[in-house]
């Protein structure tokens, strides 16, 4: 499993979400342009002491991340979308990917990727969940799906 974030923009939603896949086994992908320098002290704090054994990659755009794992799935999570995150089938290679905190993934990515687009179900009084909680509950439902490959080593 991977997990993108394309476009962060806060340091602190980047530096709990590589907590998390670093407690997972899981790769995080960020493509540029980045909203904060990987250097800044509030990334490394939010992902505590975890932040320097993040298996991090640096893409300089989607397309050159999509060439790079031609095979695999790239899930996109978004509001604009009536697919649940639970309605379909993740692979052990798929990735799973976030928009800029600030405006969601562009439109005319969802729209390449209809069929890939997933959302989490929540009442319509605010705009999305957090970017790291949201991350963490898609990432768990498509490691229970592959019955969580990184328990193998606990």
């Amino acid at each position: 499993m991977n997990i993108v974030l394309f476009n962060p923009e806060i340091p602190y939603n980047t530096g709990n979400i590589g907590r998390s896949c670093v407690l997972t086994n899981t790769p995080l992908h960020l493509v540029k342009p980045l909203g904060f320098s990987l250097d800044e002290k509030q990334i490394k704090r939010a992902g505590l002491d975890y932040w320097d054994k993040v298996e991090v990659h640096i893409w300089e755009s989607f397309e050159e991340l999509v060439a790079a794992y031609p095979e695999s799935k790239f899930f996109m999570a978004t509001t604009k979308t009536k697919q649940r995150y639970t309605d379909v089938e993740y692979g052990k290679n798929d990735f799973i990917m976030f928009g800029p905190e600030s405006r969601g993934i562009p439109e005319e990515m969802l729209e390449a990727n209809k069929e890939n687009c997933i959302t989490i179900p929540m009442i319509k009084m605010g705009r999305s969940l957090n970017l790291s909680n949201s991350a963490a509950i898609i990432l768990y439902e498509a490691m229970r799906q592959n019955d969580f490959p990184f328990a193998e080593g606990e």
